[in-house]
């Protein structure tokens, strides 16, 4: 009876152990079991992505893309033409911030089980390269934590979006702190930006904190180049 009481405290405090470890790291970096769940994850969309780039128009898109007598117009069709191909929780692009050393792969779509996998492009949004405000939400404790760091971006830092038609950057403006049903800041504007969106403060869904950004450079790729 000693020796199986001895085993039960021995679990008992190893678990107590795992979990204090566990909650340090969470507050520290993030929530551990889900950053590797995260990471497993997007080095499958990682894949995914480079055989969306690798896939030809299809020829309904190449008869349009002929007809379009400019790069521009070109990266803005491939832009809708993604989007409504795409699927929830698919490999869309991939967003990088130099500033805090961010490198992840864009999902379309922000539902609960697709933001797991990465960062996700708002439905309510065009892709970038289409006329609008293009945003991208993120989790900040949990599933890697891809938006954990964006309050430390300043103006005129940039954030790079890769899309298989197209290199998008843009430079900081601003950062607000706003209410979680703030949908104003999706509204399209004179000029065509990207909002980042994650949830605030840290541990918290009682807001918002949303980085502005203006495009800045337009670079076509694939399609949009070649056509």
């Amino acid at each position: 009876m000693r020796r199986l009481l001895r085993t039960v405290s021995s679990v008992l405090i190893m678990s107590g152990a795992l979990l204090l470890l566990d909650a340090g790291l969470t507050v520290a970096w993030q929530e551990p079991v889900s950053a590797l769940y995260a990471q497993i994850t997007q080095d499958r969309l990682g894949g995914e992505l480079e055989d969306l780039e690798r896939a030809e128009p299809t020829p309904i898109e190449q008869r349009v893309l002929r007809k379009l007598p400019s790069q521009k117009r070109r990266t803005a069709f491939l832009a809708r033409s993604l989007k409504r191909r795409l699927k929830e929780g698919q490999a869309a692009g991939r967003i990088k911030i130099p500033k805090i050393g961010l490198d992840y792969v864009v999902v379309d779509g922000t539902k609960a089980s697709t933001l797991r996998k990465g960062p996700g492009f708002f439905p309510e949004a065009p892709y970038p390269g289409a006329r609008g405000t293009a945003a991208i939400a993120g989790h900040r404790t949990t599933y890697a934590a891809p938006f954990r760091t964006i309050d430390k971006l300043e103006r005129g830092n940039r954030i790079i979006v890769e899309m298989p038609y197209g290199r998008f950057t843009y430079e900081v403006e601003r950062t607000r702190i706003v209410k979680p049903d703030a949908l104003w800041v999706l509204q399209r504007t004179s000029y065509d930006r990207l909002v980042l969106s994650a949830c605030h403060p840290l541990y918290s869904a009682a807001q918002r904190i949303v980085v502005f950004a203006r495009l800045a450079r337009t670079e076509p790729r694939g399609a949009a180049l070649d056509a």
